[in-house]
C-alpha cells in the first residue's frame, strides 16, 4: 500500500498531500487582501510554485486545476496574470466559478492537483 505524505499539516488541513505520484494541493488564498485580483493571483500562484518545488513538482505538472473567483467579472484581469504564468502547451485542464470567499477580503482560491517528477 502507498503511503501518504502530507506537508504544512495544520489542525484542520494539509497544505499539501502526496500519494501514488500525485499532489494535491489546498484552496491557496493571498496573503495581503490589499492588492487587487491580478496581485492577489500573482500570490497565490506564486504560493503553488513554491509547494509543487517542495515536492519536486512543478506548474508544468499540473493535472488539473479549480479556480474560484469572488466576483467572475474579474476573470479576464485573472487570465492576464494566469496566461503569463503557465508554459505553453501544458495548460491544464480548469474550471473556473464565482464562488462566496471564506474571508470577503479574498478575490480568488486556487487548487491544483498535480503529478509528482
Amino acid at each position: 500500500m502507498a503511503s501518504i505524505q502530507r506537508f504544512h499539516v495544520g489542525p484542520r488541513l494539509s497544505e499539501t498531500a502526496v500519494h501514488n505520484g500525485t499532489i494535491y494541493l489546498a484552496g491557496q488564498v493571498p496573503d495581503d487582501t490589499s492588492q487587487d485580483i491580478r496581485g492577489q493571483t500573482a500570490q497565490v500562484l506564486a504560493m503553488i510554485d513554491r509547494l509543487l518545488a517542495e515536492v519536486g513538482s512543478d506548474k508544468s505538472r499540473i493535472l488539473m486545476t479549480q479556480i474560484f473567483l469572488a466576483d467572475i467579472r474579474e476573470i479576464v484581469a485573472m487570465n492576464e496574470v494566469w496566461d503569463a504564468w503557465i508554459p505553453a502547451g501544458n495548460t491544464p485542464p480548469r474550471a473556473t466559478v464565482q464562488a462566496a470567499m471564506a474571508n470577503p477580503a479574498y478575490k480568488i482560491e486556487i487548487v491544483v492537483t498535480a503529478a509528482a517528477a
